[in-house]
Formats: C-alpha cells, structure tokens, sequence
C-alpha cells in the first residue's frame, strides 16, 4: 500500500486511521465534507506533505471516485447519525461500493457488533447473526450490500469493532464519562457500572484495520478488532480519578433513564434499543486476527486512559 483515502476522516476512527497510515510512510487522502475540519487535521499533523485532503460527500458516488482515483486502499469510516440510520445507511453503502467497484479497488469498511443481538456463542466471526434489534437489522442487511455479488470489481472487508475509547473518540458511550472526568464535572456512564465489558483503544483498532488491509487474502471477510479485556465502569471511574484528581460524582444512566433523557434527546432516544449491551457486554474472540496476522495490540486501560484523559484535559485549557 502505498497511497490510500480516508472517508470520514476526521471522525473518531478516521483520525485514528489517518495516523497510522502515515506512522507507516503511506500517502494519505482526508476525504470529508467540512473544510474546517480538514485544515485542522492537517495542522494536527504539522501539515505532513504526505497527507492531503478532498471535500466531498459521502452520499454522492463520484466525489469518492474523484478524490480516491491515486488511492491503493479505501478506508470507509464515515458513519451516520443513530437517528438517521434506517434511511441513510444503505445510501451510504451503496455509495462507496460503486465507487470502490468503479475503481476496481480495495475497501475496508468500519462497522459494530449491532449484526449480533445477545451473544450466544464465543464471539468469533461465525457468531449468529440474530439482532433483535432495528440498528441490527439494518446492518445485517449492509452487510449484505457490502458483500453483494453485484460489484464484481471491488473488494472488501468489514472490520467490526466493540465499544471503544481515545483521544479522537466522538460519539462512544464512554465518551462523555471520560469528557467529564477531564473538565472536572459531574459525569455520567452510561449503563451497569458493575458490568466487566470490552472496550478497545482507538491506537490499537487502527493499528489491527490497517494490518488487515495490507493483507490481500483478508478480503470478502469480517474481522474482528478486540480489545484489552474487559472492564467495568466502576473500575474506569477509579483509574480517571488518578488521573484527572476529579472526586465528583458520576452518574450511571440505566435504560429507565435513557429513556426519559430520550423525550427530549432524539440521539439518546435511540441509544435504548441497544442499551442491552452495556448490561450483558459482548466479547469478541481475537482468535482469527492471531493466527493469520499476529499479536493483538492490548494497550492496558490504565496505559490508555492516563494518555486519553490527558489530552483531553489539555484540549480543554
């Protein structure tokens, strides 16, 4: 891989991705529709003349193409709002599959664990996918664009990821935990606080998805990016406090909660079909990426949440 795109790249994983890709000596293509953003993803990289950027829109096929054409590789990790899945995510998939097949190209596409529903079995990547809920369904069915016999031209890849926490991180439940233990305010987390769940730092997710890209017999399957282990929200709270001196409270938010906050909130009134997963947890088996990759990055929580609280707390002087 020698030049590759980034759509959605100043989102929480794109940021991420776009780091690890010049770390590696790649050319980069920052590919979204805020030009703001975009010149302060460049400055963040003091204006790497190995990283360039593109305006375009993610729903319309032949800004990607334009933007994409000198690319080895397609990062898809733009993402649509929970509010305005169900009528933008299939035009989303649809999008950048044309233009990954119009290119003939490579497509690694950023997903979850909603495909699932409750697990049943080890969390490898032949877990049934029975979701029981509308967010999962869909993405079944995005799978299923994604994986569709109709681009004969392209290949690609779904990365599935749990929950996850970083610097770059905008919209994980865990986000407003730590963004609040670092500007010493009162905190929420969202969900059981005694339940022990995975959650994988950013740095290490993008290291594994750009691994798996460079593989060229991981295509036309899903992927796995586990995390450190499992943790519970009691046990974040007690390593922020280390960190950021914050004793205020913290307050967890059960599904009862959400869904009051959710009369007025329409993001949060989405959040309750999924909040079994911050009650049951899911773990995904790392097995796969081991055997045909290598070592699983594992930064610990501890290493990871000292280095994430204290950039957020500099962002915020």
């Amino acid at each position: 891989m020698k030049a590759a795109i980034v759509l959605g790249a100043t989102g929480g994983t794109g940021q991420v991705i776009v780091s690890e890709l010049l770390n590696r000596q790649i050319e980069v293509i920052a590919f979204g529709r805020s030009e703001s953003k975009l010149k302060t993803l460049m400055e963040d990289h003091d204006f790497d003349q190995r990283l360039s950027y593109k305006l375009g829109d993610i729903f319309d096929c032949q800004t990607i193409v334009d933007a994409a054409k000198d690319a080895d590789v397609i990062f898809q990790c733009a993402n649509v709002i929970y509010q305005e899945m169900e009528g933008k995510l299939h035009l989303l998939g649809e999008s950048v599959m044309k233009a990954a097949n119009i290119l003939k190209g490579k497509i690694i596409i950023v997903d979850g664990i909603y495909v699932y529903g409750h697990q049943v079995a080890k969390g490898d990547e032949n877990h049934p996918q029975h979701p029981h809920t509308k967010k999962g369904k869909l993405r079944v069915e995005f799978e299923k664009l994604i994986f569709s016999n109709k681009w004969e031209n392209a290949k690609a890849l779904i990365v599935r990821l749990p929950d996850y926490y970083g610097a770059t991180s905008q919209n994980s439940y865990l986000q407003p935990t730590l963004e609040g233990m670092a500007a010493h305010k009162t905190s929420i987390f969202i969900g059981n606080m005694n339940t022990p769940r995975e959650y994988v730092y950013l740095p290490d997710a993008a290291k594994m998805i750009v691994n798996i890209a460079e593989k060229d017999d991981a295509y036309g399957e899903n992927w796995n990016i586990p995390g450190a282990g499992l943790i519970s929200g009691k046990e974040i709270i007690q390593m922020a406090r280390k960190v950021t001196g914050n004793r205020k409270l913290a307050i967890p938010l059960n599904k009862t909660a959400i869904r009051l906050i959710g009369l007025f909130d329409p993001f949060m009134r989405e959040v309750v079909e999924i909040m079994y997963l911050t009650k049951e947890g899911f773990i995904l088996s790392g097995e796969k990426y081991e055997k045909r990759i290598g070592p699983v990055p594992a930064t610990p929580f501890k290493n990871g949440l000292e280095e994430t609280l204290r950039l957020l707390m500099y962002n915020k002087k």
